[in-house]
Order: C-alpha cells, then sequence, then structure tokens
C-alpha cells in the first residue's frame, strides 16, 4: 500500500489519509460495544463488560435500515474502490494465535494491515512485538467484523483480516442494492433483525431505541428474510412440536433417552384430548405421529422461555425469549431453527408494548411472574424487518459480517434484496435437532425455535 493508510481517533470517526477522497474512514474510534444485559427475577441475562480504557466501538444509534446507512455505504464503497486500484492490502502470514507479547514478521504484517483500515493508528510504529496499540487495533477489527473483541489474533480473526479488499468492496456493491430495497417508510416505530449480524434493533423516530444480541437459524434450518408485524406477546407459552419434528427428531430422541420427554415436561396428548404416558407408544415405529406433543409452560424449562412475541407471517416463526441465556455471549449464534430468540427479552417487550395501555414495566414482570398464560394484544402492530445485510457502514464505520448462509454470490441476491426467501421447511427446535440425546442425565434446558399455542 506504500505509505497510504488511515488514521484513527478514539474520540471521533476516523479521518481517511487517501489523497483522492475525503470520506469517512474504514476503521473508526467507535465500534460495536458488548450487550449489555440485567438481572430481572429469576432470569439472568448475559453480560460482558470492557476496560473504560479498550477501544472497542460504541453502538451507534443510525439505524441499519436507512438513508444514512445508504449514503454511507456509498462512500465506503467510493473508498474501497480507491484502495482496490492502488493494490488492496497485504495479508497477515500466521498459522497461530497472536497476543500481547508474541513477536516477529507476522506481528509488523498485522501492524500494516491494520493501520490501512484504520483500526490503528499511522504512528504506533513498525514494532513486531504485539504490544497494547496492537492489542487496541485487534480489538476494533474484531467489533467492526462481529467478533467477540478480546484484543487476541486468533484464526478467526486472521481469516477475516486476510479477505481481500476485491472482496470487501464486492460485498459492499452487493449489499448496497440490499439496503437501497429498504430505503422508503419503514414507519414511526419498527424492528429490524439482521440475520448475518444476528442483532436486533428497535427503532423509533428514525434513531436506534435498544440492541439486542440474537440467535438466529442454523445453516440447514435458516431464518428467512421477510417483512411482518407484531400482534401479540403471549406470556409463559406453551410450545407444541411440529409433526415433522416429531417424525425427525423427537423419535430418535427418545429410541436413545426413553427419558426424554418427562425431563422436559412435554406431555403426549391422544386425539380425544387426553394425556397418556410415552411408554404407550411404540417409539421403534411412526406411532407418534398420531399425537400432540405440548411443553408445559416455564421460563427454566419451556423452549420458549417466559415470551413469545408473535409476529405474523407465512413461515410460522417468531421471536422469543430461552432459557439458556449463554448464547447471548457467544461470537456464533446460528444456533436456532428459524425463529429467533432475543437478549434482554422483557426490555424489548417493553419497548413493543410501551403505546398499550395496561402494560408497563410492572404489569410485565407480574404477568411472567405469575407463570399464567397471559396473552398482551398490541393497540397498534409494529413492522418487523428480517433482513440479510453482510456488509454496511453508519457513522463512519465499516462492518462487515460473515456470509453464513452463503447468499452473496451467484443470482439469487437481488431476490434476496427483495424479501425473497427459500422454504426451508417447519422451524425446529433446538432441544430437539441433531444433537446426541441425554444418557438419563438431570434434566436439562431445552432452547428451541418452533410452533407454540
Amino acid at each position: 500500500m506504500n505509505n497510504q493508510t488511515y488514521s484513527l481517533s478514539r474520540r471521533g470517526f476516523a479521518r481517511a489519509l487517501l489523497a483522492s477522497t475525503t470520506l469517512c474512514a474504514i476503521g473508526g474510534a467507535r465500534a460495536l460495544a458488548a450487550p449489555t444485559g440485567g438481572n430481572f427475577g429469576n432470569q439472568a441475562e448475559w453480560e460482558q463488560k470492557y476496560d473504560s480504557t479498550a477501544a472497542v466501538l460504541v453502538r451507534t444509534t443510525t439505524p441499519i435500515l436507512s438513508p444514512q446507512t445508504v449514503a454511507m455505504t456509498e462512500a465506503a464503497i467510493a473508498q474501497y474502490r480507491e484502495l482496490v486500484a492502488q493494490g488492496g492490502w497485504q495479508g497477515v502470514p500466521s498459522a497461530q494465535t497472536m497476543k500481547i507479547g508474541s513477536k516477529g514478521p507476522a506481528v509488523t504484517a498485522l501492524r500494516r494491515r491494520l493501520a490501512v483500515t484504520g483500526d490503528l493508528t499511522d504512528n504506533a510504529g513498525q514494532s513486531a512485538v504485539f504490544d497494547s496499540f496492537v492489542q487496541g487495533g485487534v480489538m476494533r477489527f474484531q467489533s467492526r467484523h462481529g467478533i467477540n473483541p478480546t484484543g487476541d489474533c486468533t484464526k478467526e480473526t486472521l481469516a477475516a483480516l486476510n479477505v481481500s479488499a476485491q472482496d470487501r468492496l464486492r460485498s459492499l456493491e452487493l449489499n448496497l442494492t440490499r439496503l437501497r430495497s429498504y430505503a422508503g417508510n419503514l414507519g414511526a416505530r419498527y424492528i429490524t433483525l439482521n440475520i448475518p449480524a444476528a442483532a436486533v434493533e428497535t427503532v423509533e423516530n428514525g434513531e436506534v431505541f435498544s440492541h439486542h444480541a440474537g440467535g438466529v437459524g442454523k445453516i440447514d434450518r435458516q431464518s428467512p428474510v421477510m417483512q411482518a408485524k407484531v400482534l401479540d406477546i403471549n406470556f409463559n407459552p406453551f410450545w407444541t412440536v411440529p409433526a415433522s419434528i416429531i417424525r425427525k427428531d423427537l423419535i430418535p430422541r427418545m429410541q436413545e433417552d426413553p427419558g426424554y420427554l418427562a425431563d422436559h415436561k412435554i406431555r403426549v396428548i391422544d386425539k380425544g384430548g387426553q394425556e397418556v404416558a410415552p411408554t404407550t407408544i411404540n417409539w421403534n415405529s411412526m406411532d407418534a405421529t398420531n399425537y400432540r406433543f405440548r411443553q408445559d409452560p416455564g421460563a427454566d424449562i419451556n423452549s420458549l422461555g417466559a415470551v413469545r412475541v408473535n409476529i405474523a407471517n407465512q413461515y410460522g416463526v417468531y421471536m422469543h425469549d430461552t432459557p439458556e441465556k449463554g448464547v447471548f455471549g457467544d461470537d456464533y449464534r446460528f444456533v436456532s431453527s428459524g425463529c429467533v430468540r432475543v437478549q434482554n427479552i422483557r426490555d424489548y417487550v417493553a419497548w413493543i408494548l410501551k403505546d398499550t395501555p395496561g402494560w408497563d414495566r410492572d404489569h410485565i414482570d407480574e404477568a411472567i411472574r405469575s407463570g399464567a398464560r397471559i396473552d398482551a394484544k398490541l393497540t397498534q402492530t409494529i413492522p418487523v424487518y428480517w433482513v440479510y445485510i453482510t456488509a454496511w457502514a453508519n457513522d463512519g464505520i465499516v462492518q462487515f459480517r460473515d456470509d453464513i448462509y452463503k447468499r452473496d454470490g451467484g443470482g439469487d441476491a437481488l431476490a434476496f434484496s427483495e424479501g425473497v426467501t427459500p422454504s426451508s421447511g417447519a422451524p425446529m427446535p433446538d432441544g430437539l435437532e441433531g444433537k446426541p440425546a441425554p444418557k438419563r442425565a438431570p434434566a436439562r434446558n431445552a432452547s428451541s425455535a418452533a410452533q407454540a399455542n
């Protein structure tokens, strides 16, 4: 890159040093900080803290679906075209994790690579020692790429560093088409789920009100791109197992562990509405498909946790709580079967219901504590947009996420930008899919995404 680099300010946006442009910097001094949780009742939420001096980027108030994001992405594209024209960047040759104290030519290469995209100040030197400056630059880079900002240059971070400038430019150009397709009036209050980022935003009057980590569909059980509306909130929901799950997942589970249903408080209901014992079913046949399987409510065991957010859509998916809060602290949150788990669900529901009389935060907490099946119908429905955006820029920061569903290649990109998605079948519960059945161990929580009553 000769001597062309981007500088970085801790208090403002990074400034570009390319002589031919005055656009915002690729890196920047602000990035996505970790979600902050709380502890409401017995429902512990994941919380992650960073030292106040750490160079992690703060959350933006600019919605990902907004004219500002379109404009900033256009600016980033111009800058990346300039960067590509000048030869892009050199990769970082390393076969092992680098961290504070690491030494060698790979650290020098890492410094140069981080400086090109503004994640490291241009005056940080060319030392072959991995110091606190390099650590801060790695954290900023990780934040922009959806990687937990530990500051250690791991295998995952190296893979992201070594994606070419040409590929990054192509991602920005492709996603600009997707972003432009949402350039109209989305509503005064709306919700966005960005699937590749596994991130949820609530938006009000053109600004992000709150951010929530999400757990979205696995590669083989994908969350659909769609537009929908929140209709109501279901507190302490039952969960009814869809027929496809009975065949594909539940029967194999019961063949391996006859106590699975009891451990997970799943009841067997016959066609007459009467509960029957699991031992009356021949689990070596398809006999189970003649019954209905319903999981009891309960935030500590029910696959939907304490809350289900009902959204009208053709895929039968929705958003919900989970008894397994630890997923929200993971980098990789492609763990569900099409539905979306939402971090800090009570804050999320409080925002949804704030214009619905009788549903302030105290009443929400009371409804959950009661353990009773209670529904809260919204006075006014709220638009929900499930989108697939892998590259964008806002507030001077360029963000990239892995193309987890491999939708950025081929001729289907525009179709996905317009909300068309292939059917992935009925959503399935994580507690039943593909994992070894428990061997009569103590009851474990089955997190999920599937049909609920």
